[in-house]
């Protein structure tokens, strides 16, 4: 629904002074809550797909009624970069006088974006940004539904020895193991927590690359990966590292046993295409959940899938709008159970949650600890087999047998 309130507030003044009688309540018709995401800019297709997870479980609540009887209406704040996140959040709540504030998919943006909200005390929900800093912090009025880098580094490392070691038919110990990512907030938090518990299960590592984020050539990283004849890289990435990254690997022509990715980036149908399907046939992926996923373990996804096919004619680009999607099915009922529209009473309904494990598409359950995490949340293991992103890892989520290079 288009953000009308200005004209709106107009009209509202001008039939007072006429002398109509409008009441307060009837001023309160409409619900603002900010949706803050990268709409435009490098990360504009993952905010997008974020977008839109909220955006159905918007749509959802208001055929329903909305809440409390009034509509809810979606305040767009882009956050193409550091800056303009906190910029479009101080507009969101002074401006538009949004109750709370939802997004935002990048770690870096929502660390800087989610102090604005709490210094003027407004409710920030957060549904993709990974990065434990978020909520070490320990805001009062900061919550969190997805998991976090330490939860992809823990399992990204479990599926290495659990899963692609036995695969293999060797030792976890024997493999020589690879870490490069991104030097923003988000991949230096994953890449600094798969460091040390690889080196707590004792597994053997050759190399631990950082490199820019908006990095433009990668050959001379690929070529250190050659040298340390590494067996299984972990990447933690963007789409347009991800993308150069398969490219550069694909002409050198390196081809280690395993490539296991973290995020959104792996994770896209258009960085698969951009790669081409046979390139990236046989990548791994810790992430949020994805729609190729059994029913059993997560609940409700054939409903989710069957409305975003409806409303976008299109299946999932990747598990960031299901993660958002189910994140604030989670927040909006909060809202319509808490007291008021004040900032305490929606915190208090918040903090009282208490979804047990399995019972949401995503296929985990919601608790948030005293910092404001979700401590039911959990990543998945996927893969790319023919063209298709399909879940693999643990084995009671799986819909498909994992497929390795022997």
């Amino acid at each position: 629904m288009i953000d009308w309130t200005g004209g709106r507030r107009l009209m509202l003044g001008a039939l007072a002074g006429l002398g109509f009688g409008l009441t307060a309540s009837a001023a309160q018709a409409e619900l603002r809550l900010g949706a803050l995401f990268p709409f435009s800019g490098e990360l504009a297709v993952l905010g997008d797909e974020s977008w839109r997870g909220l955006e159905l479980a918007v749509e959802e609540r208001n055929a329903a009624g909305g809440i409390r009887g009034e509509k809810i209406v979606l305040v767009r704040g882009d956050a193409v970069d550091n800056n303009q996140a906190v910029a479009e959040a101080r507009r969101l709540i002074s401006v538009n006088s949004v109750r709370a504030i939802f997004g935002t998919y990048s770690s870096a943006r929502s660390q800087v974006a989610s102090q604005v909200a709490e210094l003027a005390r407004i409710p920030y929900f957060e549904m993709g940004a990974v990065s434990d800093a978020i909520t070490d912090r320990k805001f009062r009025y900061l919550f969190r539904t997805n998991p976090t880098a330490r939860d992809m580094a823990a399992r990204s490392i479990e599926m290495v020895t659990n899963a692609v070691a036995p695969g293999l038919s060797v030792e976890p110990k024997a493999l020589r193991l690879a870490i490069i990512h991104e030097d923003s907030l988000y991949g230096t938090t994953v890449g600094r927590f798969q460091a040390a518990l690889a080196r707590e299960h004792g597994l053997n590592i050759v190399e631990t690359l950082p490199y820019p984020a908006n990095i433009v050539d990668m050959s001379s990283l690929i070529l250190r990966l050659q040298a340390a004849r590494a067996d299984v890289v972990l990447q933690t990435s963007y789409q347009n590292d991800t993308v150069l990254f398969f490219r550069q690997a694909r002409e050198a022509n390196f081809r280690p046993r395993a490539i296991i990715g973290g995020g959104g980036g792996y994770s896209l149908r258009e960085t698969m295409q951009a790669v081409g399907a046979e390139v990236i046939d046989g990548a791994l992926n810790i992430d949020f959940t994805q729609f190729a996923i059994n029913p059993a373990a997560a609940p409700g996804i054939e409903t989710f899938v069957a409305a975003y096919r409806a409303r976008y004619n299109m299946e999932p680009r990747s598990g960031h709008s299901l993660g958002n999607y189910v994140g604030a099915k989670v927040f909006l009922d909060a809202i319509a159970a808490a007291k008021s529209f004040s900032a305490d009473d929606i915190r208090a309904a918040v903090a009282a949650v208490d979804v047990p494990d399995g019972q949401t598409a995503e296929g985990w359950g919601v608790k948030f600890g005293p910092d404001g995490q979700n401590e039911r949340a959990k990543m998945m293991g996927m893969q790319w087999q023919d063209g298709r992103l399909v879940t693999v890892f643990p084995p009671n989520a799986a819909v498909s047998e994992m497929r390795l290079h022997r």
